[in-house]
């Protein structure tokens, strides 16, 4: 398997999933702004899209989604219940938190990565972000991770946005929870291999 990605983007959920499930990948570098690859290769030619992640599975052809992504990764490796089984309720709840983190948390980030977007605005989502991240801490209460007790594939996903909101300023610091929660994801060996791998800390 190849991963497609770019330091510190939403391919870093991807990125952990695949380090907790114990799969061989080669990590293949994008430059986004070039839309090209360290051998100055065309990203398009892989991905028309674009973006990051993009997972090329052996035999079964190219993943452009990251919340569809995870869910392959783990179901790759299902001894290490990365996720529930499929048809399951608890399967159908996993895919609700890779909603809700897709669409209220990582669509609500895109605009503070625009410079063409005025303060305002900017400050528009990070109020609404910031409302998201105030449900999280609520729901976070009791448990150790999104789904209970176990680490998860939604886990790796909202890891990577509170990274985000880390680089963006966000102070959470009230949200205890929140906080705790995301102490305990970075001191996973797992995470601690892929946020060196893309030289998000040290080695």
């Amino acid at each position: 398997m190849k991963l497609y990605y770019s330091p510190g983007a939403c391919s870093l959920s991807p990125h952990i999933a695949l380090k907790e499930a114990g799969l061989p990948f080669d990590l293949v570098k994008v430059d986004l702004k070039a839309k090209k690859l360290a051998d100055g290769s065309d990203y398009l030619a892989v991905n028309p899209k674009g973006q990051v992640p993009a997972l090329d599975i052996d035999n079964a052809g190219l993943l452009t989604e990251g919340a569809v992504i995870v869910q392959a990764v783990a179901d790759k490796a299902a001894d290490k219940k990365l996720i529930p089984a499929q048809g399951t309720p608890e399967r159908y709840r996993a895919q609700e938190w890779l909603n809700f983190i897709g669409s209220e948390l990582h669509k609500n980030f895109s605009p503070l990565f625009q410079p063409v977007l005025s303060d305002d605005t900017k400050a528009f989502f990070k109020n609404r972000l910031m409302g998201k991240f105030t449900y999280l801490n609520e729901a976070l209460a009791g448990r150790d991770y999104l789904m209970g007790n176990a680490f998860t594939v939604p886990d790796a996903y909202l890891f990577t946005m509170l990274h985000w909101a880390e680089r963006m300023g966000f102070d959470l610091s009230a949200l205890k929870n929140l906080t705790a929660y995301k102490a305990r994801v970075a001191a996973r060996p797992k995470v601690q291999e892929a946020l060196k791998a893309e030289g998000l800390m040290a080695a």
